[in-house]
């Protein structure tokens, strides 16, 4: 049985599996360059966040109908439930789509179908953050909010992704507070390949009440106190950061020095598919790696049903963490 915990940054277009892109390629009449699932799980193997991303949008072309995005979301909700996800907050990139012709509607709807029926079918409630493309324009990210204006009452919330440097927060405060107006929750990627002054962006100009990623704080003391006095969650994604160069090994992650300075760590998949496992292989690789203790891991547990979107649900929430505090490691 494993440690009850919550997912807070996961990219559910980073959780298709070379075995269902090929699926949905065929029933969708779309040509895979690759010979099998072998040659395209070989093709996984990127080098820096660039080369992952260009592998990432080029697989999108399978995801065409509301089934498609339906399937996918039901595969991820099914491994997660088996490594003791019990709630998933999950970012969703409708830009990406968009640009491809599959309308707001297509994406959403087919998303819906799965989380709407996935504490039935899995045990694991679910939250959908609608995420802007940094490297598109602020205008392109208005739009995209405008199209997703229908669907609100299956959003809880926006968050900004895809290649960071170059592309300050700031870029995308006027969506940001279009959003804080609908009462969309806000969160960001930040600091992981950009500067640790992206981070104090995100949380100064977009109202930021995560941060994803956030590793770079710890170059900046000041901004280290501020999180830990404002109680600012991060996303931690250790084998993300690895595969994607942001720390060298795992054995040299910077999770414990954080913990350590009083930081609300959770940690996550990202980009399972793609980095090489899902929360749970994160957390065993984590334990393993670094030498976490019980305590640490109940800790980072504990965070992540702290850090989630559960305020209308405080009883939900509360289960969750009574989960945790009664689980017995192994």
């Amino acid at each position: 049985m494993p440690l009850p915990k919550a997912e807070l940054h996961l990219h559910i277009e980073g959780t298709l599996e070379p075995e269902l892109a090929f699926r949905l390629a065929e029933r969708n009449g779309v040509r895979l360059p690759y010979a099998d699932t072998e040659e395209l799980r070989a093709a996984y193997r990127f080098e820096d966040l660039q080369s992952f991303l260009d592998l990432y949008y080029e697989l999108m072309a399978v995801l065409r109908t509301e089934r498609d995005f339906a399937d996918l979301a039901d595969a991820y909700l099914a491994r997660a439930a088996a490594q003791g996800v019990r709630h998933a907050e999950i970012f969703f990139d409708p830009q990406a789509h968009l640009a491809r012709g599959v309308a707001m509607d297509t994406v959403v709807e087919g998303l819906w179908r799965a989380l709407g029926s996935s504490e039935r079918n899995h045990g694991v409630s679910t939250r959908l953050i609608m995420c802007f493309l940094r490297d598109e324009s602020a205008e392109s990210a208005l739009r995209t909010l405008e199209a997703a204006r229908p669907h609100l009452d299956r959003i809880t919330g926006v968050g900004l992704d895809s290649a960071e440097v170059g592309h300050p927060p700031v870029k995308f405060r006027a969506v940001y507070e279009a959003a804080a107006a609908l009462g969309l929750r806000r969160v960001a990627h930040a600091g992981e390949e950009g500067p640790p002054e992206y981070i104090a962006e995100a949380l100064d100009v977009l109202g930021a009440e995560r941060i994803d990623h956030g590793l770079r704080c710890l170059e900046d003391p000041a901004l280290v106190e501020r999180l830990v006095r404002e109680r600012i969650p991060l996303t931690l994604c250790p084998l993300s950061n690895v595969r994607l160069r942001a720390v060298d090994a795992l054995t040299e992650h910077p999770l414990p020095a954080l913990l350590d300075a009083g930081l609300m760590c959770t940690v996550n998949s990202d980009d399972p598919a793609y980095f090489g496992g899902y929360v749970g292989d994160t957390f065993d690789a984590v334990r393993e790696a670094l030498g976490l203790t019980e305590d640490r891991l109940r800790e980072l547990a504990r965070n992540s049903f702290l850090a989630s979107f559960l305020e209308d649900d405080e009883e939900r929430r509360g289960r969750y963490l009574a989960e945790v505090d009664a689980y017995t490691f192994e």
